[in-house]
């Protein structure tokens, strides 16, 4: 066990430390996203005519208002979701025969996979926590208000579990790479339904009958929908329990899912050379 430990301590630091040699890159990449957040404001402003005589005073029970503090929540959602590059690095490990390594070192692939990700995510709130909170200082005329102890709890556990889906869900996407090399257009066609599905583009709750219900079953609304729609107030404490157990019973399946999908691609799994 203490074993272990050292060996997730050491992948750990040494990524962290592999982040942070392009630190000012890493910055400047991490400001420049920032900037569609002006872009959402002007369009739903101009989705809801706030300038005009007769302004659209809600939209699928959403103000103006609510759609911008949904937008600006969902995008903390993503930032904790979002796993750029995961599923292409396990598919080119698995191609180029560089993913040998983890099978005769002691090693855990998966295990590797998870602590790589989470130095990459903690350099990332590193640089981007100031830009955030510029950002929801200058937008704060925008939320209603802070919601009761109970539910910033369930939103602040709804993050993590953000992270374990996103990142579950792309590893098992890149493990399909042991039975089909290429699989770049996988990942494309699970980008653009991630965008839709996880409710980054617009709230789960705007879909129409009986879509809506089905997407709400899905684990994708954990990635951005559900933390965002939580910190709104959008859900009871009742409700909040369930959601959160549900989430919990996903992260389980999923992980059982990579586990499988490992164990059955290394078995059928063949490289050659050094």
């Amino acid at each position: 066990m203490l074993a272990r430990l050292r060996v997730n301590w050491v992948i750990l630091r040494t990524c962290l430390e592999e982040r942070l040699v392009y630190r000012a890159d890493f910055a400047f990449a991490t400001f420049v996203r920032f900037l569609p957040i002006v872009t959402q404001i002007f369009l739903w402003g101009a989705i809801f005519a706030v300038h005009s005589d007769h302004p659209h005073q809600s939209i699928n029970n959403y103000s103006y208002e609510d759609m911008i503090a949904y937008y600006l929540l969902a995008m903390i959602g993503r930032a904790f979701s979002s796993m750029p590059g995961l599923a292409t690095g396990v598919a080119r490990d698995v191609r180029e025969g560089t993913i040998k390594k983890f099978l005769i070192q002691p090693v855990d692939f998966l295990g590797y996979l998870f602590w790589h990700r989470v130095a990459h995510k903690l350099v990332y709130y590193i640089v981007a926590i100031g830009p955030f909170v510029l950002v929801f200082f200058l937008c704060r005329g925008y939320f209603p208000g802070w919601p009761d102890g109970p539910t910033v709890a369930a939103f602040l556990i709804s993050l993590p579990a953000a992270f374990l889906i996103g990142f579950l869900i792309e590893s098992m996407i890149g493990l399909i790479s042991f039975w089909f090399l290429e699989v770049s257009s996988l990942i494309f066609v699970y980008m653009m339904l991630n965008y839709f599905l996880s409710g980054h583009m617009i709230p789960l709750d705007w879909f129409p009958e009986p879509l809506n219900q089905i997407v709400l079953y899905l684990p994708f609304k954990y990635l951005a929908y559900f933390p965002a729609s939580v910190m709104l107030g959008r859900y009871s404490h009742a409700e909040l329990i369930v959601e959160l157990t549900a989430a919990a019973g996903w992260i389980v399946i999923l992980l059982a899912a990579n586990r499988f999908m490992f164990a059955r691609g290394v078995r059928h799994y063949g490289a050659f050379g050094g």
